[in-house]
C-alpha cells in the first residue's frame, strides 16, 4: 500500500513539472507586392507563417488599413510614398509573445514629362530650353538626336544646341529605382540660310526691249529680311521680299539681293541685259488653217498679235474676239482661192462671226490695189525696226482684197490693225493636207503705233 502511494505522488509531481514550460511563438511573416507595383498606390499582400500563437496583433503604420487582429489580414494599400514599418505581435495562452518587423519602401507614382522651348528662333544654330516637369522619378536620362552634347543625366539639362536642319529627337528616360518610363518629342531646325531669286520679264516685254518690267521672285530659304540692289533700274533699292522694277536705257545691270536672318546673311547677284526698243515684234513659222480645218478645230485660222496665238472656231469668245488680229480663209487644199480678212467680216465667208471683232484694213495683193506703198521680200527680210512700217501707207482697196492662189511664193500681204499697228505678213509655205491643210507664215508689226 505505501508503495502505491508513493508512485502516485511521484507521478502527479512530474505531472505539475510538465504544464510549468510555456509553447513558445516564433512570429514570422512575409510580404508580396502585388503585380509588382511599388508606385503608389500600393497594394501588399501579408502572408502569416508564425507558429505557437493564438492572438495576433498586427501593426500596418501608414497603410489602410492601420490594424488588424486576424492571423491572415490579407492586402493592405499604401497611398503615399514612403517608408513604412508592417508590425507582428503574436502571443499564446501560456504568455509566449514574439514580434516581427518588416520594411515596406511605397515610391511615388513616376509623371514623366517636360517641355521644350526654342530660344529666339529655330533658325541654325537652335538653342532649346527643356523644362523638366517629371515628379516621382530619381534618375534621368536625357538623349538629344543631333544635338550637343548628345546626352546628360541632370533633371534640368541646359544648353542644348542644334545645328544641322531637319527633325530631331528629345527623348527622356526616367526611373524610381523600380520603374522605367520613357518620352520622346521632336524639335524642327529650320534650313540653312540661302540666298536666290528668278526673274521673270512682263509677257509685252518678252523680246527685252525697254522700258522692261521685271517680276523678282525670292526664293530665298530661312530669311526674314531683304536687300535689294539695283543698277540701271527705276529704283535703286528694295526692302520688299518679291520687288517690281523696269529698266529703261539698253545695257547688262546687275541685280543683288542680301538675305538675312537675326544670325547669318547671304548675297546673290545675276545680271538682266536688255535692248534698244525696235518697236518691232516678228513671229515665224505661224500655221493657219484652211477654212476646214478651221472649223474642225484642228489648225486655226485666226491670230493674235497681242496674245500671240492661233485660234481654232471654237476656242474664240467675247474676250479673244477683241484681240483677233488676223482671219486667213482658205477654200480648200488646192490653194486655188485664199486671201486674209478683216475680224468683223469673217461671216461673210462661211465663218461665224467674231463676237467684238475689231477692223483690221489688209493688202491681199499688192499687184492689184494701186497703192502708193508696197513691200517686197527683201523689205520684210530687212526690218530690224519699225521705221519702214511707220513710212508705209496702208491703202485698202477693192483690188487689194482680192483673193490669190499659191503660185507666188513668198508673198506678202500688208495690214494694219484696228489700234493703228502697221505690219506685214510673208506667207512662206502652202501646205497641203487633204481638210487640214495651212499655210505657214512670219509677221512683222509694230508693238504701238506711231
Amino acid at each position: 500500500m505505501k508503495k502505491i502511494i508513493f508512485f502516485i505522488v511521484i507521478l502527479l509531481s512530474s505531472y505539475a513539472c510538465v504544464n510549468e514550460v510555456a509553447l513558445p511563438v516564433i512570429a514570422t511573416f512575409s510580404t508580396e507586392i502585388v503585380v509588382n507595383d511599388k508606385t503608389v498606390p500600393v497594394k501588399v499582400k501579408i502572408i502569416n507563417s508564425t507558429e505557437g500563437a493564438d492572438t495576433y496583433s498586427w501593426t500596418f503604420n501608414g497603410a489602410s488599413p492601420a490594424t488588424s487582429s486576424n492571423r491572415n489580414p490579407g492586402t493592405i494599400t499604401y497611398d503615399k510614398e514612403g517608408t513604412y514599418i508592417v508590425k507582428l505581435e503574436a502571443s499564446n495562452r501560456d504568455g509566449s509573445i514574439d514580434v516581427k518587423e518588416k520594411t515596406i519602401k511605397v515610391n511615388s507614382a513616376i509623371n514623366i514629362g517636360f517641355e521644350t522651348q526654342v530660344v529666339e528662333n529655330n533658325f541654325s544654330p537652335v538653342k532649346i530650353k527643356i523644362t523638366n516637369t517629371t515628379v516621382g522619378a530619381t534618375t534621368y536620362d536625357w538623349f538629344f538626336e543631333g544635338g550637343v552634347p548628345s546626352t546628360s543625366t541632370k533633371q534640368h539639362p541646359e544648353d542644348i544646341a542644334f545645328t544641322t536642319p531637319g527633325t530631331h529627337n528629345i527623348r527622356l528616360k526616367v526611373s524610381n529605382g523600380d520603374e522605367e518610363y520613357t518620352l520622346e518629342k521632336t524639335i524642327e531646325v529650320a534650313p540653312l540660310l540661302s540666298a536666290n531669286f528668278e526673274y521673270a520679264v512682263a509677257f509685252e516685254d518678252d523680246d527685252y526691249q525697254v522700258p522692261v518690267k521685271v517680276t523678282l521672285e525670292n526664293k530665298s530659304i530661312s530669311a526674314t529680311n531683304y536687300q535689294w540692289t539695283f543698277e540701271g533700274a527705276n529704283i535703286t533699292t528694295s526692302s520688299t521680299e518679291n520687288p517690281e522694277i523696269i529698266f529703261n536705257t539698253p545695257g547688262t545691270y546687275t541685280m543683288q539681293l542680301k538675305a538675312l536672318n537675326s544670325k547669318s546673311e547671304k548675297t546673290i547677284s545675276k545680271t538682266i541685259t536688255v535692248y534698244e526698243n525696235t518697236n518691232l515684234r516678228t513671229f515665224t513659222n505661224i500655221k493657219l488653217g484652211i477654212n476646214t480645218a478651221h472649223k474642225n478645230n484642228h489648225i486655226g485660222a485666226y491670230f493674235s498679235t497681242q496674245t500671240r496665238k492661233v485660234y481654232t472656231q471654237s476656242k474664240v469668245n467675247n474676250t479673244i474676239g477683241s484681240k483677233i488680229d488676223i482671219a486667213f480663209f482658205g477654200l480648200n487644199e488646192t490653194f486655188n482661192f485664199n486671201k486674209f480678212i478683216s475680224p468683223n467680216k469673217v461671216q461673210e465667208l462661211a465663218f461665224s462671226a467674231i463676237p467684238n471683232a475689231t477692223i483690221t484694213k489688209l493688202i491681199n495683193k499688192q499687184e492689184s490695189c494701186g497703192c502708193s506703198s508696197s513691200v517686197s521680200v527683201t523689205n520684210f527680210n530687212a526690218m530690224t525696226n519699225d521705221a519702214f512700217l511707220t513710212s508705209l501707207n496702208v491703202d485698202e482697196t477693192v483690188g487689194g482684197l482680192t483673193e490669190f492662189d499659191n503660185v507666188e511664193k513668198p508673198r506678202i500681204v500688208i495690214f494694219e490693225t484696228a489700234d493703228k499697228r502697221k505690219g506685214v505678213i510673208k506667207i512662206n509655205e502652202f501646205v497641203k493636207d487633204g481638210a487640214n491643210s495651212y499655210i505657214v507664215i512670219d509677221i512683222k508689226v509694230q508693238k504701238e503705233a506711231n
